[in-house]
This record gives C-alpha cells, structure tokens and sequence, in this order.
C-alpha cells in the first residue's frame, strides 16, 4: 500500500521550471554562454588589450556572436564601473566589453545566481570566470579567437581557446561540487554544470558548440591549461575561494568541508550486525554461544542429578522387572490402567472419596454436582432458555458494519504516527493518490537478464497505453470524469504525470520528430535541456520513470514506471475523493481488459495499482475463501460425529452422535454470531480477519477453544465412563465433577489470554481479540448448557432405540441390551497410551533422553527467537489470485528509488526577535547545527540513517529569493507590487489599466537592498509580507527560485500573519526501502533524528511519510508481544494457582507454557514467519490453547494414587487418549483445511503457526509433561484408604 509511493519523488518535489537555456533574445542566453570576443590571429596579446570587444552579430536563433578584434581595453565612466563593480568586484580600472555586453552578462548570470547564491565561496568564483572571460582588462593574455564566421556580412567569433591554470578549475568545482539546488534535492551542479564530475567536465559543458535552436554555446570555447613561453600569452588565475572561507562562508550543507561545520561532525554510523564471538575461522552470535554454554551447564547437572537419583532408586528397590512384565502386573486384579474413572467427588467441598481438593475446587465439584443433577432434570428449559439468550445477542447483527480501510484496520486511532497523518493532511495538504502501471520486458530464458525496454516499439506502445487512458470516462453521479479532471497539475495546466514520454512532451509527433535517441540525450540533460522538460515545465527524473537500471545507466533500464499523481482530500466522502475512486474503477477495468492483452501480446509484462486497490481487494478477500470455511465445517462435523459415536454394538443409526455433532457445530456458530451480534449492538466494526478467522478458531482449534469441538469430547467422553448402573442425571453429575473443573479452568485461561490480545493497539486484532474473547466465552457456556442437555437428549434418544438424526423414528429392540456407552474393549488410542506409550516413558534412559531434546530446543528456540524480523508482508494479506501480488513484486524488483520523507516544523516563529529562521536553515550565516544541514549531515551515512539526500528546503530558497543578490526574483514596481521576471509576461503593475504582452518589464527594482536587510535576513514585516509572493511565483529561466508548485503546499499561511507558521515542511527522500525491516528501521532512524535535533534546537519537529502509520506498530512491536505474553501466562497461573491452590502443579504447568511458546517462536523464525500483531495474537493465543494440553493431564496426575510414576501411567491412561483424540486431533483437521485457503494470511499465520503449535502442544502435554511430572510432579492428593472403588471400564474411542 505504501510501497507504492515511492515513485512519487518527482511529483511530491513539483520540481521548479529551470529554463537555463533560454535564449530568446540576445540579452537572455544562456549562462553557459558567457562569450567574449578574441582578437583575430596575428593580433596583440598583452596586458591591457582585448580579444573580443563588442557584439558584431546575432545568429538566427538570437544567440549573440562578439566581435574578433583586438583593441586596447577602455576605461569606463563612473557609472559603468560601478556597475561592474557590483558584480565583478575584480574587475578594476579599464574594461574590455561595452555596456551592452555587460548588461547581457548580466542578464545571463541572473539565472545561475538562485542555484549558487547559498554558498557565497562558489558564486563567487563562479561569477569571476565569466566576468573575466567577458571584460577583463587583460582579455588577450588568456583568450585567443581561433576561429571567425561571417553573419550578414560582419566578421563574428566561431572559437576561441581560454587559458586558465587547472588550479583555478579545480578550486572553482571544489567549491560548488556539494551546493545543492533544494528545490529538486539535488546538486546545483546538475544544473550550472551539466552534472560534471570535475572541472574539466564543467568547461566542456560551458564550450560546446551547438546548432541552432539547440542549448548551448553559438561557438565553441576551448579550454587549455598549458601554453608555450613564446606566444606571448598566461593563464587566467584569479584567486579562488574556498567553500570554507569564513568571508565568504557557506552553509554545512553546501560545504561539509567548511571549519564551522567540524564543530558538529557527521553522525557516526551504527555498527551492524549483532554482537559475535570469534571461534577459530568462525564468527558465532554471542546469544548462540551463550546458549550453548548454558545448555552444557544444565544437561551436566541434571545428568549427575539423574544418575545420583537413579542410584538412590537403585538401592531403595531390589529390581526393576522388564516392561512387559510391569504390564502384566500392573494388569493384575482384572484391571488395566486406566479402567477406574477419576475419583468420583462426593458431598465434601474440600474432601471427596479420599481425595483432598482445594477449596475453589471443592466448590466448583459441588456446584457441578448439583447443577448436572438440575440440568439432566430439566433439559429443555436448559436449552431453550440458554439458546434464547444467545439469539437477543444476535439481534445486534442488524447493525452489523465491516471495516475494510487499511488506515482504521492496522492503525491505532490514538497513534503517534496517526496523529502526525493528521496534522500534516490538515495543516499542509494530503499525499497525492496514486495510480500505477510498470511495464517491464521479459527476462532472457538463457542468462535471466531482462533486455533494455527503451526501443522504438515499446515507446510507440507506450503512447498507444497513454491515449487509452487518456480516454478513460468515469460516470460519478451523472457526470462524466477524465484524468484531467481529477490529476495533480503543479502549474495549473498539464498533469505531472511521471511517464518517460514528458521528454516529448505527451506528445507523438514529437517523438516522430526527435526520435528514440532524444530520450538518451535527455538523460543525461532532463535538468538543463529546454527540450527535455515535461508537458507541466518541470524537468523529469529519470529514476520516477524508469526501473530495472543500475547506477545512472537509465539505458539500461528494463521496465517504464508510469504514475499518475491524482488530487487527494481529506475527507473520503467528499466529491474530489469519490470522484477519484469512480476514475479508479474506470482505470483498473481497463488495465485488466484491455491494456493487459495489449502488452502481454508484445511480450512485456504489465503490473498496475490504484489508491483504491488494497481497499478493494481486501473487500473481495471476504468472499475469498468461502468455500474453504464451508469445507471446513463439513469436515469438523464430521470428524466430531466419528469421535463423539460410540463403538457400535447395536446399529450404527443408534449409537451414531450424528445430531449431537451438528448441533455442537450450531452452537458454536450462534457463540461467534453472538459476539458478533453484541459489539454490532455497541457500534464497534467487524473487520475481514474477524469474519474470517473466528469460525475456524471457535470451531476448530485455534480459537482457543477448548470450549469449542474440544469440550465436546471431553464432556462426551466422560459420561460415557460413567458406572452404567447410575441414572444418567447421576452420570451426567459425575461426569460434570470430574471434568467441569479442568474445562474451566482452561476455559477461563483462553479467554483471559485473547482478552489480553485486546491491549495491542492495532484495531484489526484488538477487536479481533475482544470479538474472539467473548465468543469464547459464550461457547463455554453454551457447552456446560446447551451441550449438556443436547447429551441428555442424545442419551435418552439412544436409550430409546430412535435413530440419529431422525429421532422421531424409534426401532425394535435388539437382542442386546443397548445402554448407549462404552462396554465394549478399549479404543485404539487408549490401548496405545497404556500399554506402549506410558511404558515407555517409564524408563530411565527414555526421560533422560526427553528432557536433554526439550531443553535443547527450548535453548536453541531462545537463539533463532533474535532472528525473528518484524514486518507484515502486503503480499501476505490479499488474495493469492490478486493482481496487486505481481505489482509488489515488480515494485520491490525494479524499485531504484526510496518513497519521500517530510521533515515537519510546528509553531516556526519568523520574527525578527527569533533565532529559528537561522535554526532552520542551510544557506550562509546558517547555524552549523540547524534542521536543514543536520538533515544533509545525515544524508552522509544513508546506510544508517536512511536518508538519501539533503531536504528541499522553502525557507533557503524563500531567502535566496529575497536576496538583491537574485536580481531577477524578487522584484516590484515603484508603487510597491510584485514584478514578475522578465521572461513571464504579462508586465504590468497593478495600477495600469493596459500593459503589452512582450518586452521587458520597466521600473522594476530588487525588493530590498543589502542595507534594508539586517544580517541578510528579512524583518518581520518584509517576512510577511514577501511570502505570499514567493509561494506564487512561478519559476522561470530567469528566476528558478519561484516557490509556486514546489512549495505551494509547504507552509500553512493560515494565522501567519503573527508571526508563527503552524506548520511547514522540509522534503527529501529515503533511500530504497526493499524489506519490512528498511521500513521499520527508517521510521525508527527518522524519529531518533528529529528527537536529537528538536532538543538540540528547542523546536517541535517530526518525521512524516505515508508508510509510517503502517509501521509504527514494529517500532515495539517486541515489547508488546513479550508484555502481552507475560500477562498472559502470568494470568493463566494465577487461575491454575486459585482453582488447585498448589503453586508445585501450578509451576510445572507455568514451565510446560513458557516451553511451548518459546519452541513456537523457534518454529517462526525457521519458517520465516515475521512479527507483527497478527503473530503476536496468535503467541498470546497460543498460552491459552497450550493450557488444554497441560491442564487435564496435571489434573489426573493430582487426584490419582501411587508413587509418581504409577500416577504418570494412570494419568495418561485416563486422559491421555482424550487429549490426543479431543483436543489434538480434533485442531489437526481444522489446520489442515486452512492449508487450502487462498488467503496467504491464512497460510502462514494460522496453517503454520498453528500446527507448529498443535504439535508442540501435543509434545510437551503427552511426552515431556508426563516425564516432569515423573520426577518433578506434585505429591498425590489422594488420602490412602482401606477399600477402592470397583472400577469400570472406559472407552476412549
């Protein structure tokens, strides 16, 4: 969603109209042109004479040509020479250019004056080249015309060479190499320069010699840096200045070299990577190798406790008998392991049938004793009155509202970065919408490369693509809506539409005329070439229009990025929003039926998006999988109906639960419908994981609901190991003593363990968690109501010889009896726990093997935990069938550039009496320490900063704009209003009722002089006043510092007149983003910077960019999984400490949890599985569903007799099969459905992570419990007594 904008760097920095090469006339030529007359050959070269004196000539294109003859230098009046004074203070006594030269020299320099004006060093120098080369005394000594051309019968200069000492060059490049042009957050010298890397770049820059009505210079002008001792001639060497003079001071960032900004050095980077261990050639994380050792340490000790125990055991007893023989005594008495039921509870709240309870225990057996006598009495009162209550709950579903805007899904209202979004969108203006095509060619089947996609054939496509979607017409309410209805237009007139073919200017037939290779020479040239600029007079980064290139080599590029910025409002329902979404739908239709065949028939590959995408998406995301969820409850109802039926010794039809699975399904359903129905009562929005997510996890497994399809079981379970000699209301008793407890007891851990997924502040999961924790709580009490006369029912219907499903239907009896429960033999899984698998973890060397594999991977889950990355992958959450999937891959394959970031300034104080406007900037007589250049500092080390370049800053370029030194920027009439630059017209002041179109504008002065400035920086009242004009001036060839379109947006003028801007913002980027883990460290770089820097300057500043809101939560995102899920265990062994009152059970319990999730976490970071809410809530999930896996065989172990490893055997006897059929099975099958959603989401955060947890569950709750509780376990609450109970067969099926 966010990733998306990135691409708008070009469009979020509304670059400025740099025409520096206009030349519509001879006054107005280009900077680079700055060409003086040479002496012809043969003439003097001496101190004192000129080469080119005077203009002899123009060409056609209005280029001017100087005249080819030397003549002693002459000496100007006094108001000439002040003149010249005033912008080439070098220049003294007699000159070698007359007035008009001067004046075009003037005129030329005026549009490199706002690109260099920051640092004085490098205008300086910059000014002393030209003005030498034009009207120094000496001309001659280092200027030699080597080449003449008549022009209307006038001999004019063709070439020239100019001498000038490489050390010149060098200090005039050193010295501009690092000022940069805010507007566009880059170089000035991509401008003045053509993007030279040295000085012998630049002068090539200056010297060649173009054709007609092509930028450049009308003759060519050599420059050499050696000359022969016998021509007469020297090298210009005027003193260059350094960038670090402190008279000519510039900015830090400007001038990073310069000794003010020593004083504040760069930011160190921070060392990646983890702490590390050198172990020979090897280099171990110092975690892993801590870990290891501690692992050592602990098998050590519990090896020589083990073996000294062992001894112990050795002495105590004469033999150890072999295993089978155990078996078989153990099996002595006609009894197997496991036939008795647990003790049957009696009248004693903290005493029954010898074994001693606690007294929350005692209490909850009393009251289950006398509510399953009530309820197996008066089941339909219990049913309907249980059912009517849930149905007034499900009333609420009449209000029922989905939330599917990603803003309010995955961002906390009560964020930082929300509010920040909010401020930003209020006070500024709301990031653009963005519509986006990236088409790309097809990597080669051999090498894999993808060839170059700039070839004539696919540009022609690309203009077809463009006329189609220029076509596109969107109905919104009756009227019809076009791109150039709704598109961002910087300038007012054409969208900046980011597209490779602005370098024609949208237009075909200038393709015809250019060709394919003016896109190569733009280029190199989109900063400075008139014929490269886009359709909306803004030059065009190539690195916004083309991907798959690396470096500068945009040749090479292999896919076109077309992007088309589209108006954004605040308000979703406004005209411009909806209006924007019908344009949206109109595109996206076309791009899947049309413009996708188009392009795939030219073998390209075509990825597109929408502002609107992700929100639609999501929304067909909903009806995504409903299939799945609807295999999914046919699967669980059957699979409950086989566990919950009894082992036929009738007729199927008899002893069938069929019904009894069925509605156990229902039930669960009305439970999640319930929930769903009460909050829809109370206003709160369902969201999609909500609607999809609860079914499986209420009715299935992950729900954490025990109280779901597991309570069946065991419920079930239970009374059908009931003494058949029992009414059944005294079954039904017992059954609810034996069971009642340790359901609840797991019951209220779930539901305290989703309740506490509703702190994280992601809205989509903590209404998930509120949603998911009352639906399990109404799902256990519907087990302990409804399901409990649903079984009396069940019972009395197969007492009764009716069929299942048909109950109304009733058969003969049978020869046999048929009681409805278990007489017959053991079920397979019982005789597997009491006779294999409970022996087996009887012997020694087995636990000692169990609890060295537990412990160790328990070790090594704590080491792969650090390896966990947090991040949600955007792929992950949409349909797997959805276009957006290839679009992301293509954004993060062909990407080059990083999305922007905004540097936001609350309460700014412009005043006089304020030091902030020198806090702020960068330019000269800036503070070393400001915003402006502590950002450029930053951009130094992007690897850890993420910063990319210095900011475009309003308040540099407000300031150079001001400056008498920009004399073709700020200007007005002698009434006071704002001129505009020459080269805009119309010129006229406000008080003229007619002014011409053409011409210069007359009696227009600098808005200030250098006296009427304090320190070069505006009073309050001039502030004020001269800021509207700035953020409306259009930017032209001959002031490119116009704040209209770059900075319109930048400042809030709203309550500015007293001196505060409320909001403004400085503008750069960050450097491409490719992974989760650049989002959330970029985000967390950002805000460590403003922290720093708002400190440091006593200002409220912070970072804004559009994907922050989305990555906020990352930030703590280890914070709040590790509180949450301490909260949560802490929560679930307050419940087992109050409801059994042994902190020794409660402690292993505790252990066996804390093993679970921490193996679950390993399992994560193995599969690759990210952190985030989503993760989190299923670790918080899963403290609640691991409880099941522990609770009810602790339970067993507590009330059976024996030593602890005859009360382990009993335990797994009795339990050990319902667990395993109950609980791990019955989670089984509903994992596995999800394996088969089309939801990515579903996949990996519910297939994966839940399996992992089901059979890590199911290997601690039936393999390393049972050995630590073994040796470790509590001591019996049984009390030893002279007579046992006659036992009765179970069957577990």
């Amino acid at each position: 969603m966010m990733v998306r904008l990135v691409y708008l760097l070009a469009v979020s920095s509304l670059f400025k109209v740099i025409l520096t090469l206009s030349v519509g006339r001879a006054e107005g030529s280009n900077i680079r042109f700055l060409l003086t007359s040479n002496a012809t050959s043969g003439e003097r070269h001496s101190a004192g004479y000129c080469a080119m004196y005077d203009i002899c000539g123009t060409r056609s294109d209005g280029k001017i040509l100087n005249c080819p003859f030397g003549t002693p230098s002459v000496k100007p009046d006094d108001l000439f020479s002040s003149k010249i004074q005033s912008l080439c203070p070098t220049i003294t006594g007699n000159v070698c250019c007359t007035e008009t030269q001067f004046e075009t020299l003037r005129s030329q320099v005026q549009q490199a004056v706002p690109f260099l004006v920051g640092c004085p060093a490098c205008l300086r120098n910059f000014l002393n080249l030209f003005c030498e080369m034009s009207c120094s005394q000496d001309q001659s000594l280092f200027t030699n015309v080597t080449s003449i051309k008549k022009v209307n019968n006038n001999l004019t200069v063709d070439g020239i060479d100019f001498y000038v000492t490489d050390a010149f060059g060098e200090g005039l490049y050193e010295s501009c190499k690092d000022v940069k042009f805010g507007t566009m957050n880059t170089r000035a010298i991509d401008f003045v320069a053509g993007g030279a890397q040295n000085f012998t770049g630049w002068f090539a820059f200056i010297g060649r010699q173009v054709g007609l009505n092509e930028p450049g210079s009308p003759y060519a002008i050599n420059f050499r840096s050696s000359i022969t001792d016998s021509s007469g001639m020297r090298l210009m060497n005027v003193s260059t200045y350094s960038c670090g003079d402190t008279s000519l001071g510039c900015s830090c960032g400007d001038c990073p070299s310069s000794p003010t900004c020593s004083i504040s050095a760069a930011p160190t980077p921070h060392k990646g990577g983890s702490c590390r261990v050198k172990i020979g050639s090897h280099k171990a994380k110092c975690v892993d190798v801590a870990v290891t050792i501690v692992y050592i340490v602990l098998v050590s000790f519990f090896l020589g406790w083990g073996f000294s125990h062992r001894k112990k055991e050795m002495r105590s007893v004469s033999r150890t008998k072999p295993l089978m023989k155990v078996t078989r005594n153990d099996d002595s008495g006609n009894r197997k392991d496991g036939d008795l039921p647990l003790p049957i509870l009696e009248d004693a709240a903290q005493m029954s049938d010898g074994v001693r309870l606690s007294v929350v225990q005692g209490y909850m057996s009393n009251f289950y004793r006398k509510y399953g006598m009530w309820v197996a009495k008066r089941p339909s009162l219990v049913l309907f009155s249980s059912l009517a209550i849930v149905l007034v709950l499900c009333l609420g579903l009449i209000r029922f509202k989905v939330e599917t805007r990603p803003e309010k899904l995955w961002v906390g209202p009560g964020s930082r970065a929300a509010k920040e979004k909010q401020f930003f969108d209020s006070h500024l203006a709301p990031f653009y919408r963005i519509e986006q095509l990236i088409i790309a060619t097809m990597p080669d089947e051999v090498d894999g490369k993808s060839p170059r996609i700039l070839t004539e054939e696919n540009i022609k496509l690309l203009f077809q693509i463009q006329q189609k979607v220029d076509a596109i017409r969107a109905n919104y309410s009756g009227s019809v809506v076009s791109l150039t209805d709704i598109c961002l237009k910087p300038l007012g007139q054409d969208c900046a539409t980011q597209s490779v073919l602005q370098y024609f200017e949208m237009n075909p037939d200038k393709f015809d005329s250019y060709g394919v290779d003016h896109v190569d020479y733009c280029f190199q040239h989109y900063t400075s070439a008139e014929s490269c600029l886009s359709a909306f007079k803004a030059p065009l980064d190539p690195s916004t229009a083309l991907g798959g290139f690396s470096g500068n080599n945009y040749s090479e590029a292999s896919s076109f990025i077309v992007t088309y910025p589209v108006n954004n409002a605040v308000d979703r329902e406004s005209n411009v929003t909806k209006k924007a979404v019908a344009w949206e739908a109109a595109f996206i239709q076309l791009v899947q039926n049309e413009l996708l065949p188009l392009v795939r028939s030219r073998n390209l590959t075509l990825a597109f998006s929408s502002e609107s995408s992700i929100e639609e998406e999501l929304k067909r995301e909903s009806t995504a999988d409903a299939i799945t969820i609807v295999i999914s409850y046919v699967v669980m109802f059957a699979y409950i109906s086989l566990t919950l039926g009894d082992t036929p010794q009738s007729s199927f039809y008899i002893s069938s639960k069929m019904l009894l699975g069925l509605s156990g399904v229902m039930l669960v359903m009305l439970s999640v419908l319930g929930s769903v129905g009460f909050f829809s009562a109370i206003g709160v929005k369902s969201t999609l994981i909500i609607m999809e997510v609860i079914p499986f996890l209420v009715l299935a497994f992950l729900s954490l609901d025990q109280v779901g399809v597991d309570n069946m079981c065991i419920l079930v379970h239970a009374v059908k190991r009931q003494p058949l000699e029992l009414p059944l209301p005294g079954r039904i008793s017992n059954a609810l003593v034996e069971v009642g407890p340790s359901i609840t007891l797991a019951s209220l851990s779930e539901v305290l363990a989703f309740a506490v997924g509703s702190i994280i502040p992601m809205p989509a999961v903590r209404v998930f968690s509120m949603f998911a924790a009352l639906a399990v709580l109404l799902d256990f009490l519907l087990q302990v109501t409804a399901f409990v006369a649903l079984i009396v029912f069940d019972f009395l219907r197969a007492k009764d010889n009716r069929i299942d499903c048909f109950p109304c239907i009733k058969i003969s009896h049978s020869s046999e009896p048929n009681h409805g429960v278990g007489h017959g033999k053991d079920g397979l899984l019982a005789r597997y726990m009491k006779e294999i698998h409970a022996p087996i973890l009887s012997i020694w060397g087995v636990k000692v093997v169990v609890i060295s594999v537990f412990a160790a991977f328990a070790l090594a889950s704590i080491a792969l935990c650090t390896r966990i990355q947090p991040g949600l992958e955007q792929q992950i959450v949409l349909p797997r069938d959805s276009y957006l999937q290839g679009y992301f891959n293509n954004v993060s394959e062909y990407l080059r550039i990083g999305p922007p970031v905004y540097f936001v300034v609350k309460n700014y104080n412009y005043s006089s009496e304020s030091r902030q406007t020198n806090q702020l900037c960068s330019i000269s007589q800036c503070d070393s320490n400001s915003l402006l250049n502590e950002i450029a500092r930053a951009s130094l080390i992007p690897e850890s900063t993420y910063i990319a370049k210095p900011a475009a800053s309003w308040l540099d370029d407000f300031l150079v704009w001001l400056s008498p030194e920009a004399f073709g920027c700020c200007r007005k009439f002698t009434n006071g209003t704002y001129c505009p630059p020459d080269d805009q017209p119309p010129c006229c002041s406000s008080d003229q009722s007619t002014c011409s179109i053409d011409g210069v504008c007359k009696d227009c002065t600098t808005c200030f002089l250098h006296s009427e400035l304090l320190n070069d920086r505006p009073s309050t009242v001039q502030f004020r006043e001269k800021l509207p004009w700035f953020l409306n001036a259009l930017p032209s060839a001959d002031c490119a510092k116009g704040g209209h379109g770059a900075y319109t947006s930048s400042v809030d003028l709203q309550g500015y007149e007293n001196g505060i801007i409320q909001a403004s913002e400085f503008r750069t980027y960050h450097t491409p983003l490719n992974k989760q883990t650049d989002y959330v460290n970029s985000l967390r770089a950002a805000r460590e910077f403003t922290a720093r820097v708002s400190n440091s300057l006593q200002m409220e500043i912070f970072p804004y960019s559009v994907f922050y809101m989305f990555f906020e939560q990352y930030l703590d995102i280890w914070k709040t999984a590790l509180i949450s899920l301490a909260i949560a265990i802490g929560a679930v062994f307050i419940v087992c400490l109050v409801i059994t009152c042994s902190l020794w059970s409660s402690s292993i319990i505790l252990l066996v949890l804390v093993m679970i999730v921490v193996d679950l976490m390993g399992v994560m970071s193995i599969l690759d599985i990210q952190l985030n809410a989503v993760s989190v809530v299923n670790l918080v999930m899963s403290v609640g569903i691991a409880v099941e896996f522990c609770v009810h065989i602790t339970h067993a172990f507590l009330v059976n007799r024996g030593d602890r490893n005859q009360r382990m055997k009993e335990a797994l006897g009795t339990m050990g099969a319902s667990v395993f059929s109950g609980i791990t099975l019955t989670k089984l099958v509903g994992v596995i459905v999800l394996r088969f959603s089309r939801s990515e989401v579903f996949v990996v955060y519910y297939f994966q992570m839940y399996l992992g947890l089901v059979l890590l569950g199911f290997l601690h709750g039936l393999v390393f419990l049972p050995v630590v509780l073994s040796w470790f376990g509590p001591p019996s609450r049984c009390i030893d007594r002279q007579e046992e109970r006659p036992s009765t067969s179970s069957t577990v099926s």
